[in-house]
């Protein structure tokens, strides 16, 4: 194996695994929850749900249950805008939210977050070399990756989104001054159908730097949910 950059960071190591709840309605994400139970302690509720009813009721009832809560919401628009939404949001107990956008945005999201932890998306794991050259970046994906990670760390983000293939790079330049979550998990072999492109496995994930991982459909989609999210946790700890 090559060089690791395993996390240093006081995380609980039950806590580094975020489940994606991308689920179409509140009650079947309530329900996954419940079956879930104690195996996953951090919920990852994104813009689906955000759709479906009581968004902000469903995260008050996951706090209520002792459990994180990550926002993904990737809040772009005009800087003041964002800076409003993420303080509005930082006085509702979440641990964890999503901005996009270039740096007066950032900044915005930074003067404004208190004690929530704002994240900058780097490049969507969704996104490949041509789907790059469709938006009008002619830059490498790597590159783009590790500038929107510096100007974050610059601005004052806590930290970033990035798939697995780049974090080892963001480490080696910019060691562990940001927290990396890192979506486009798989415990198995990706299959074709999927639409995460970048992706990697879980030791990967952790062995490049990643301070979390988040992890949808693998655990959704299983037969047995909790069995697959307590393995997933065991693929964790053996990297602790």
């Amino acid at each position: 194996m090559s060089e690791s950059f395993l996390s240093n960071k006081p995380i609980p190591v039950n806590e580094r695994l975020i489940m994606a709840l991308d689920v179409p309605s509140i009650p079947e994400a309530k329900q996954l929850v419940e079956e879930l139970g104690d195996s996953v302690i951090f919920y990852k509720v994104g813009m689906e749900l955000f759709m479906s009813g009581d968004y902000f009721g469903f995260i008050e009832w996951l706090k209520q249950r002792h459990k994180k809560v990550f926002v993904d919401l990737k809040f772009f628009d005009v800087p003041e805008t964002v800076g409003r939404a993420i303080k509005a949001l930082s006085s509702k107990g979440i641990d964890l939210a999503t901005i996009h956008g270039n740096d007066a945005v950032m900044e915005a999201a930074a003067e404004s977050k208190g004690d929530l932890k704002v994240l900058a998306v780097t490049a969507l794991t969704s996104l490949d070399r041509g789907d790059l050259d469709d938006l009008g970046f002619q830059c490498d994906v790597k590159q783009l990756v590790l500038s929107r990670a510096k100007r974050a760390l610059a601005i004052g983000c806590d930290g970033i989104v990035s798939s697995g293939l780049e974090v080892s790079m963001i480490r080696e330049e910019l060691e562990h001054r940001l927290l990396v979550i890192t979506p486009g998990v798989r415990p198995v072999e990706n299959r074709v159908e999927d639409d995460q492109k970048r992706v990697v496995s879980v030791e990967q994930a952790f062995q490049n730097g990643a301070d979390y991982i988040v992890v949808g459909r693998p655990i959704r989609d299983a037969e047995n949910r909790k069995a697959m999210a307590e393995k997933i946790q065991q693929q964790i700890s053996e990297q602790f």
